[in-house]
Formats: structure tokens, C-alpha cells, sequence
């Protein structure tokens, strides 16, 4: 049996009262990038801080290379800290910034200098080793907090929202060079975010927390396509969620009945069905269908237009059903099932059974 490079083991972390983080289990490859996803108060920081040493557990254990950590006071853990404020030294320049945690362990000073010149390749910035901090944009502070954070070449470099205080633009920007410095580097990463479009972006795996638990770990597509739980499938991708009831079940499908009539066979269950058998049925805007006509086997759920956006290559239409719930439908540009439609009129909405998911 292989040795996890890192194992976060039942990590639990109580203050007072409060349970923070409750039985969080992770294994980590060298090398990948994971994002901790979640919203705030889901207990994705407080694991970094317990892996970073910032704070200590109540229970359970932080391994690398089956070592544990938590003997080991965070300054002498070897990891890196990226934070949201870049945390620089403002009376320090660039390249001194970069070249602090090696003058405190010792590096000679042309190991440093060798090593400064390197950091400032990797992040772009050639020739700004002596620009103090305050006349640089945030972008770029936060590659200088990224080059300072792998000078020392740590086996694992932790990021709690490190962009979160930047414009959209940069934001992206920032991201694209965060992945590129992880090829090039191939560096442990684990990544905090609130922010989907983010994790989606970087991540090789991402971990969804949610009130102080791990609800799913997997790829971005993986997390997609098969939500474990309805929390899950909320905040990965855009969804809605339509009520139905549970009219038969194999214990991995299920039979549903959505509105007076209409059954549908096949659909992916996650939970058991209660005694009121009711359920949710999740359907992702891009996986549905309209049509003018019921057709000859009078499949599909009648619904009724609201609203048509044009959105360029893709056009949302919104629905409202004869329970008035309602679904946004994304079609692309020149469907012909949306050629002349108007608010107010009748189609009829058709989905894949198989790539639809209901939750008791």
C-alpha cells in the first residue's frame, strides 16, 4: 500500500462550543492541485491554519510522507503561506522581500541572489527586485507574496484566498500565471476559495466543504455531473431544482412523477425515499430541451415562457411551470426551437433522464 504524500486524518477542531471542523478526511498526491471550496464558515480556512500550524486540533492528525506534523511548530513545517493580504514588508524591496526566508535560513549570498533571480523569472517580474512594495499594483504584490512563498522550495504551498481583493480582470490574470508556476514548479498546492469559476479553473481536484465537512471530493467535471449531495450540486454550476414525487426506486434510480402526469424512468437517486416519497430534482440548464409540439409519445413537462436573453453565442430562456416553479433553459445561438418563441407562449420541456439527479 502506497503512502498518501499528504493525509489529512479526522481532523475535528472545536472552540468552545462551536465545532468548526468535523471529521475532515483527505488524501493528497505530490504535486496535484486541490481547492478547498466552500462558503464562509464552512471550515475550509481553519483546515489550512491546522495544516499550516496556525492553529492545533482537537482531534485527529496532519501526515506527510506518513510523518505526522503536528509536533512540528509551524515555523519549522518548511510549507509556504500565500494569504489574501499580501503580507510584504513595505520597507523592504522586492528582492528583499523574496530573499527574507532565506537569509533566515541561512542561504549564503550568492545562493541567494541565484535563487532571488530565479523567483522573479518564475513571476515574471525581471528588473523590479528594487521597487519597494508600495509602487506596484496588487497584481503584481501578490506575485512577489506567491515568489517569496517558493523561494525555499516547500513541499507544499498553502493559498488562503489569495485573489479575493483583485478586479475580475487581474483576478483572472493571476490565475492563469498560478497555474502555469504549478507546472513549471509542480508544487503541492491546496487552494481556499468561496469562488466556483475559481476552483473550476485551477484546481486538479476539488474539495467541497460544507459546514465543517468535506461533502465531495473529485475533478470539476466529476463534481458536476455526479453530485453526491443537493448542496453539492447548488454550488458547482448553475442548476434548478424542480419538486417531484417518488413514484418507484431500485435504490440507484428512480421513477419520478412531476406535476398531474408525468412519469420519468431512470433518473440517478441520491438519498432514500421518505414515507411522503418526495423529492428534487436537479437539472442543469444546458442538459434540457424545448419543443413546440408534446410529440407522438406526449413526452415532456408543458411549461410556459417568462423571459428570453440573448447572451451572444448561448440564450437563456426562463419557464415557469404549471405549479410555478421555474427552470432556465440554455440553448445556443440559431436553436431552432427558439425561432419566434415570445414571452407567454407553451413549449414543451425534454431532459435526459440519465443526466438529471433527485435528492430525498
Amino acid at each position: 500500500m502506497t503512502t498518501p504524500f499528504l493525509e489529512i486524518r479526522g481532523i475535528r477542531k472545536e472552540y468552545g462550543p462551536v465545532v468548526a471542523v468535523h471529521d475532515v478526511n483527505l488524501e493528497v498526491d505530490r504535486g496535484e492541485l486541490i481547492t478547498f471550496l466552500g462558503p464562509s464558515g464552512s471550515g475550509k480556512s481553519t483546515t489550512l491554519y491546522i495544516l499550516a500550524g496556525f492553529e492545533e486540533p482537537t482531534r485527529g492528525d496532519i501526515l506527510l510522507d506518513g510523518e505526522t506534523l503536528l509536533a512540528t511548530p509551524s515555523h519549522r513545517r518548511n510549507i509556504g503561506m500565500v494569504f489574501q493580504r499580501y503580507t510584504l514588508f513595505p520597507h523592504l524591496s522586492v528582492g528583499e522581500n523574496i530573499a527574507f526566508p532565506l537569509r533566515v535560513r541561512r542561504w549564503s549570498k550568492a545562493d541567494i541572489d541565484a535563487r532571488v533571480r530565479r523567483m522573479l523569472e518564475l513571476v515574471r517580474l525581471n528588473g523590479y527586485e528594487d521597487r519597494k512594495p508600495a509602487m506596484m499594483s496588487g497584481g503584481q504584490q501578490q506575485r512577489v507574496a506567491l515568489a517569496r512563498a517558493l523561494a525555499y522550495d516547500p513541499p507544499i504551498l498553502l493559498m488562503d484566498e489569495p485573489l479575493s481583493a483583485l478586479d475580475k480582470k487581474l483576478r483572472e490574470e493571476i490565475q492563469h500565471e498560478i497555474r502555469r508556476i504549478h507546472h513549471e514548479t509542480e508544487v503541492t498546492i491546496l487552494y481556499v476559495t468561496h469562488d466556483q469559476d475559481e476552483a473550476l479553473r485551477l484546481s486538479d481536484r476539488i474539495a467541497v466543504f460544507s459546514q465543517g465537512c468535506i461533502d465531495q471530493v473529485g475533478t470539476g467535471p466529476q463534481l458536476y455531473a455526479e453530485p453526491a449531495t443537493r448542496f453539492v450540486a447548488e454550488f458547482i454550476g448553475d442548476s434548478d431544482f424542480l419538486s417531484c414525487d417518488l413514484v418507484g426506486s431500485n435504490g440507484t434510480t428512480a421513477d419520478i412523477r412531476l406535476g398531474d402526469d408525468l412519469v420519468v424512468s431512470g433518473v440517478p437517486l441520491h438519498g432514500r425515499p421518505g414515507e411522503r416519497a418526495r423529492g428534487a430534482l436537479l437539472l442543469r440548464p444546458e442538459r434540457m430541451d424545448l419543443s413546440r409540439q408534446a410529440g407522438p409519445d406526449k413526452t415532456g413537462l408543458p411549461v410556459q415562457i417568462s423571459d428570453i436573453t440573448f447572451l451572444g453565442s448561448n440564450i437563456h430562456v426562463a419557464a415557469a411551470t404549471g405549479w410555478g416553479e421555474t427552470v432556465s433553459v440554455r440553448l445556443p445561438f440559431g436553436h431552432q426551437s427558439i425561432s419566434g418563441l415570445s414571452r407567454g407562449d407553451t413549449v414543451w420541456l425534454r431532459f435526459d433522464p440519465g443526466a438529471a439527479h433527485v435528492f430525498t
